[in-house]
């Protein structure tokens, strides 16, 4: 780590925010905000633990605000939607979807802005906290969150906390499916599955900017170390490794997928050697 001159120190040693994030990911019960909060020193070198401390603090702060509610799932949603939707201003709107900072919670929670899935990071934390039954939801195209044992309250904190009437979830999952809700949709999120989702939108948003191909890499390092990860991204790896010019690097990591994809996929393999010999011959 490095320090100023009054001693602050900022960021983490190399690879210790990997090495943290693959030991959070496999703990017995992963925490959602530690994980969020390591994808975010991940994209900024200069977020340390300091940094990190700090965002823990400010979602502690936040639920120290929440009123303290006697009632049911409803009463919980509308007082989060108060004080996040309304007196903080938590929201997200079409041009968050353009920001990496979008995806990273320590920015979310200093922007007050974000992408579906960081807000309802922001909501069910904060509401944990507080004592709320609360869950995220992963609705095909949009995350929610939901209050009650069984979700019976929807909010979307994208729309500032708006609890959804009947019907618009159906609404929401057709514009983006085409196809209705259907139960298994309303299952909780689990941690896991979160960040995944998290880090698939990272890769998305450097995949369109071929320049950002630094980012796409480091979530994928990250990607590949949640437990039980496709074997793809391996696959995605190799190819994104040669495109940064890493021709051994990548040319390995592509032997590696088509030893793991041959005994169910001969053809796949075959090809994907082919690529790495491709990626060799790219030395001479």
């Amino acid at each position: 780590m490095s320090g100023d001159e009054n001693g602050d120190v900022r960021g983490f040693a190399a690879g210790e925010v990997r090495r943290l994030f693959a030991e959070e990911a496999r703990a017995e019960r992963p925490d959602l905000t530690t994980m969020c909060l390591l994808i975010g020193a991940e994209a900024d070198p200069e977020l340390g633990p300091a940094g990190l401390d700090a965002a823990q603090v400010e979602l502690d702060r936040l639920a120290g605000e929440v009123p303290y509610r006697p009632g049911g799932a409803r009463d919980w949603a509308v007082a989060l939607r108060e004080l996040l939707g309304g007196r903080y201003g938590f929201r997200g709107s079409a041009t968050d979807y353009q920001r990496l900072e979008s995806s990273l919670l320590h920015q979310v929670l200093a922007r007050r802005r974000g992408l579906p899935i960081l807000l309802s990071v922001v909501w069910v934390e904060v509401a944990r906290r507080a004592g709320a039954p609360v869950h995220g939801v992963a609705l095909p195209g949009h995350f929610v969150v939901g209050f009650g044992a069984d979700c019976e309250v929807l909010v979307d904190p994208f729309d500032g906390g708006r609890l959804l009437g009947e019907g618009e979830a159906d609404a929401l999952v057709a514009g983006a499916t085409g196809a209705p809700l259907s139960p298994s949709m309303m299952v909780p999120a689990e941690p896991l599955e979160v960040v995944i989702r998290i880090l698939n939108n990272i890769r998305s948003w450097a995949t369109a900017r071929p320049e950002r191909s630094d980012v796409a890499l480091w979530a994928l390092e990250l990607s590949l170390r949640v437990p039980h990860h496709p074997a793809r991204l391996r696959h995605e790896k190799g190819q994104l490794l040669v495109r940064r010019g890493d021709f051994l690097g990548g040319a390995a990591e592509l032997e590696e997928y088509a030893e793991l994809v041959e005994v169910v996929d001969e053809s796949l393999a075959a090809r994907v050697r082919a690529e790495a010999q491709t990626a060799r011959a790219m030395l001479n």
